[in-house]
């Protein structure tokens, strides 16, 4: 099953490399009220996981530069058990007004990220 997944997840990385989307192109300084907006987001994503590419290619065609963070990683991993409560990617961190929210599900995301910030 390891090399099945593996072979998989090469094939998405690949054809989400060939038909990466265009990004959005903004007057900079809109450019640089989003990118301070976003700096209070993350997302914790597997590199190959197809839904966590889905929120990437809309990251990309929106133009926002969010953090990506590899919840295989232990420090990414542990802080998305302890504060989001589930080990389950893609999952958006957002901080606002002080309180943070963790978001999961990758249609969310995107409906999220299209009403904030299109």
């Amino acid at each position: 099953m390891f090399i099945v997944r593996w072979f998989l997840g090469r094939i998405i990385l690949l054809l989400n490399f060939i038909f990466t989307p265009k990004k959005r192109k903004r007057p900079q300084d809109e450019q640089t009220m989003i990118d301070a907006a976003t700096e209070q987001l993350a997302l914790y994503q597997y590199k190959a996981c197809p839904f966590c590419v889905k929120v990437r290619r809309a990251m990309r065609r929106q133009g926002l530069n969010i953090a990506t963070l590899d919840a295989k990683q232990d420090p990414h991993k542990s802080t998305l058990v302890t504060e989001g409560g589930q080990a389950k990617v893609p999952c958006l961190r957002i901080e606002e007004d002080g309180e943070i929210r963790w978001m999961y599900e990758s249609s969310d995301i995107i409906n999220y990220l299209d009403k904030r910030f299109a």
